[in-house]
């Protein structure tokens, strides 16, 4: 990417995040400037609005309907590392206050409103591979449906506009760490 191209940056990030968001910028351009279809960009702001919690909502409602009593742990674990994934990510985007690709380049647009000011780390990621992997545990033949989709919503942070490689990457390992936790807890043995 040339060095023109990252010259109209529209603010100046915390000291601690501007090397690797100055690399990350160019990555940021690409993604915006490749995947412009129409189509495609909205097909990727609906993926984002289901990973705002609709999907994982709705595959819970779907769980507790075609299995009963027998889905409620399972649900049970999901809201436990929902809720705890929200509160680490809350607290992680209030510490770090990285801005988000848009706020740092006026050619990055974002194709929809972002939920919050930040974008380390991003929640959509971190939710999306947390709630994959507990689902995943209980019910391996839903793997079809949550791999792809989770891969969506991580891809989509980045077409977006909204969330840097970096923000994306953290937000999986961070969802990825806390569903092997829970899962391994004696606590959420069924």
């Amino acid at each position: 990417m040339s060095d023109s191209l990252l010259n109209p940056i529209i603010e100046r990030p915390a000291p601690s995040w501007s090397r690797l968001t100055e690399k990350e910028l160019g990555w940021c351009l690409r993604f915006q400037q490749r995947i412009d279809q129409r189509a495609l960009v909205r097909l990727f702001a609906v993926v984002s609005r289901l990973g705002d919690g609709v999907f994982w909502y709705v595959l819970m409602a779907a769980l507790l309907l075609s299995e009963g009593w027998p889905a409620t742990p399972v649900v049970g674990h999901m809201l436990l590392v929902g809720g705890m994934g929200l509160a680490l990510y809350k607290w992680l985007k209030a510490r770090t206050t990285r801005p988000r690709p848009c706020a740092r380049h006026e050619c990055i647009q974002p194709r929809v409103e972002p939920l919050d000011e930040y974008s380390f780390p991003s929640g959509h990621t971190l939710h999306a591979v947390a709630f994959t992997l507990v689902a995943w545990h209980y019910y391996p033949s839903l793997a079809w449906l949550l791999l792809p989709f989770t891969m969506l919503v991580a891809l989509s942070r980045l077409v977006l506009g909204l969330h840097y490689p970096s923000d994306v990457l953290a937000g999986a390992s961070i969802g990825a760490i806390l569903a092997w936790l829970t899962i391994q807890s004696p606590f959420m043995q069924i």
